[in-house]
């Protein structure tokens, strides 16, 4: 089970955009794409079948899944996560601080 999912609140620990929040909007292996972080400009070419004008856009780059922590809102910090097992046999992430399940 993955520590960090699709949809999450998290804090930026570590980079240009520390201590921001945003919602992770793509998971991979070990990155993460986070809504409105870690913009860079990406220079791309007019591809006129397309419909593609180019120039100079805006785009959300991918950063390492350790610069990055799941925000606890009760807190109002970054938090550590755990897996546990609840009481139906499901396994569940919760927060390490207040052991509050994360939904």
């Amino acid at each position: 089970m993955k520590k960090i999912k699709l949809n999450d609140e998290v804090i930026v620990i570590a980079g240009k955009d520390k201590e921001k929040t945003g919602t992770v909007t793509k998971v991979t292996a070990n990155k993460v794409i986070v809504e409105g972080l870690n913009i860079a400009k990406k220079h791309t070419k007019p591809n006129p079948n397309a419909g593609v004008t180019g120039g100079i856009v805006d785009t959300e780059m991918l950063m390492a899944i350790s610069n990055v922590a799941i925000y606890n809102s009760k807190s109002e910090k970054a938090d550590r996560v755990g897996i546990r097992i609840d009481k139906d046999g499901n396994k569940e992430r919760f927060f390490k601080s207040n052991g509050d399940a994360i939904v």
